[in-house]
């Protein structure tokens, strides 16, 4: 049943929890990374345990990013009260230290609040509290954030504002390439090109310029593998997308000489197609010299993201960040950085290889001749984490969906990593300070892309938003189910060589009972997850917060909740992919002040409650489970 509204006072309880310290944001001698200058390590590590206790260490993984640091209110400076020529004597003095920009001292929790701190006092619509030193009429120009949201089928840049409310948008979708059985591919360069587009439409569609933006966020689809030239910046192929299957041959060889258990120990992850790991090694092996080049250094390999960062800084940066690291089955999450037995085992040269950073951290500036000026880049994430930065999952056992091309389930789990015993994968989800916060992830290929399907490929529906009214039509598919497995099967099962059927047809079957199946299948997926997840974690969460393309339809919605029998929560902004970009940036920046400020903004814009019998519940799930032993390898 659906609720009009969530209960607001959960955001304001789980920020309550993220202030078991009263922080302070102490501004020292660095410079805020918008302003030029980064923290180095060795000042992280002067703050010791006490910056990274209390609320499950959330706040605190911000210790020392961007030049603000969080500590105990009793270690904060206790500066006398200044007022007339001496407060004027000392604006004087600021200026001279740091320029025209000088960055204010900033209070955040209780104190600030009893001091009357701007930073904490309340605006109309603030669902974020940004930084104090951002309040002022002659900051306003430099509170914008500009979110990257490179996805599978469509690049998108968002220009956010400093209460993170979406000021323009723009979009340019993506062409898809098949070029054999199982074989998905992106053209790279023409994601740089349209992603360069985006930002310049979505900077002019917002009134401002390059010099108005504070900082850039980027978020990506994981997983597809780009290999480039170092020099020119020009890909060597088409990138090998997430969905591509090409190398289960190879993956399945690994399995059988014993590979997985040490892999899954060092990754999380299991040797699946899915990953980079035997893409990069399938370009290298069938691209002329590849090799060879790769191991004299003059090809770069990376995620989108990677790729993305090397062009806008004109070359000038190969990085990623852990959360897209984590991706790629060559990354230890013990170590945290490239594990040099997965380098040997999948035959990938160490040279390739971007620099691991932080997810927040200054990873470098953009060409100015692409905005006209140099705008920071200071967050990057894989789409399914920043989603869940969006969603304000910081809380272990917190848990979102987001359903767009596949569908993709975070479950928080806090600092320590653990392995999944139910074929789910364990990531980062991602990493602040140098500490990382790890997830459970279950990844559902196909959700959005069935939709598309029975639009593009059947003719069924005029657009994606017609699957509603098909499925209202009817009270139920009449028996009929669809297994979308056009690229195989996720978790649970990783099954790559299963394949979609369609089960159940009678004379009686129409276009609606397709339609309908479709959207079911959806829900069903995300029952063999949330079963999964509730069997790791020993309990069910409390609800599901879920974002993406498909949570605009309410039947689906409503649908979720009965088959899973646990209330679906849809944001009042859903594009939480592209927010939880923005969110990452703007903290690292300055822009936003702090995790709790995230966490109680968070805002739940309707609820939808189970409402169908047991008995049904459990009937339909058990003829969904019978149609997928049918497609099974």
């Amino acid at each position: 049943m659906a609720e009009g509204g969530c209960d607001r006072n959960r955001g304001a309880a789980a920020a309550q929890r993220h202030h078991q310290l009263d922080l302070v944001m102490k501004v020292g001698g660095h410079r805020g990374i918008g302003h030029g200058a980064a923290v180095r390590d060795h000042d992280i590590g002067r703050l010791g345990k006490k910056a990274r206790v209390g609320a499950g260490r959330v706040g605190a993984h911000f210790a020392g990013v961007g030049g603000v640091v969080l500590a105990d209110a009793k270690d904060a400076p206790h500066r006398k009260q200044r007022s007339g020529t001496g407060d004027r004597n000392h604006g004087r003095r600021r200026r001279r230290k740091y320029g025209r920009h000088a960055p204010a001292p900033q209070l955040a929790g209780p104190s600030a609040r009893k001091s009357g701190h701007a930073a904490c006092r309340p605006e109309p619509e603030d669902g974020i509290m940004p930084a104090g030193r951002f309040n002022r009429p002659e900051r306003r120009a430099m509170s914008f954030v500009l979110a990257i949201d490179q996805g599978t089928t469509s690049s998108r840049a968002i220009v956010f504002d400093r209460c993170c409310r979406p000021r323009a948008t723009a979009r340019r979708d993506l062409v898809q390439h098949y070029p054999a059985d199982g074989w998905v591919e992106h053209d790279a360069g023409a994601i740089w090109q349209d992603t360069l587009g985006v930002c310049r439409e979505a900077i002019a569609g917002a009134g401002l310029a390059g010099r108005d933006i504070a900082a850039i966020g980027i978020t990506n689809q994981r997983e597809t593998t780009v290999l480039w030239e170092r020099a020119s910046g020009r890909p060597l192929a088409r990138a090998i997308v997430w969905q591509d299957r090409r190398t289960a041959p190879a993956c399945r060889a690994l399995i059988a000489s014993g590979a997985e258990p040490g892999v899954r120990s060092r990754t999380g992850l299991l040797l699946d197609p899915y990953f980079s790991a035997t893409k990069l090694a399938w370009l290298l092996d069938h691209l002329p010299g590849a090799r060879a080049r790769a191991e004299r250094g003059e090809l770069c390999f990376g995620t989108i993201d990677s790729y993305l960062l090397f062009r806008l800084t004109g070359g000038r940066v190969h990085a990623t960040d852990a959360s897209n690291a984590a991706r790629t089955l060559l990354f230890n999450l013990t170590s945290q950085n490239w594990d040099p037995e997965l380098l040997r085992l999948f035959d990938i040269p160490a040279p390739l290889l971007p620099e691991v950073r932080d997810t927040i951290c200054r990873f470098g500036e953009t060409d100015p001749a692409l905005f006209g000026a140099a705008i920071p880049i200071t967050g990057i994430a894989g789409d399914q984490q920043a989603a869940a930065f969006g969603q304000a999952c910081f809380e272990p056992g917190m848990i979102k969906c987001t359903y767009g091309t596949g569908g993709f389930a975070l479950m928080t789990l806090g600092d320590t990593p653990r392995l999944s015993e139910h074929r789910l994968l364990t990531t980062v989800a991602w990493r602040l300070g140098g500490t990382p916060t790890f997830a459970l992830e279950g990844s559902i290929f196909v959700a959005g892309a069935a939709v598309q399907w029975l639009r593009d490929g059947l003719g069924l529906i005029a657009d994606s938003a017609a699957s509603e009214d098909h499925a209202r039509r009817l009270d139920d598919t009449g028996g009929v189910y669809l297994v979308p497995a056009f690229t195989g099967l996720g978790a649970p099962y990783w099954d790559p060589d299963a394949r979609g059927a369609l089960l159940g047809l009678t004379r009686n079957t129409g276009a609606s009972h397709l339609v309908r199946a479709g959207l079911e299948a959806v829900a069903y997926q995300s029952r063999d997850l949330m079963e999964a997840m509730a069997a790791d974690a020993g309990r069910m969460p409390a609800a599901l917060r879920v974002d993406g393309g498909m949570v605009g339809n309410d039947w689906l919605m409503q649908f979720l909740a009965d088959i899973l029998d646990l209330p679906v929560e849809r944001p009042a902004l859903t594009e939480t992919t592209a927010l939880g970009a923005a969110c990452l940036a703007g903290l690292g920046a300055g822009v936003y002040g702090s995790l709790a400020a995230l966490a109680a903004g968070w805002q739940c814009q309707k609820r939808f409650a189970p409402g169908m019998t047991e008995a049904r519940r459990t009937a339909l799930y058990l003829g969904w489970q019978r149609a997928v032993a049918r497609v099974r390898s």
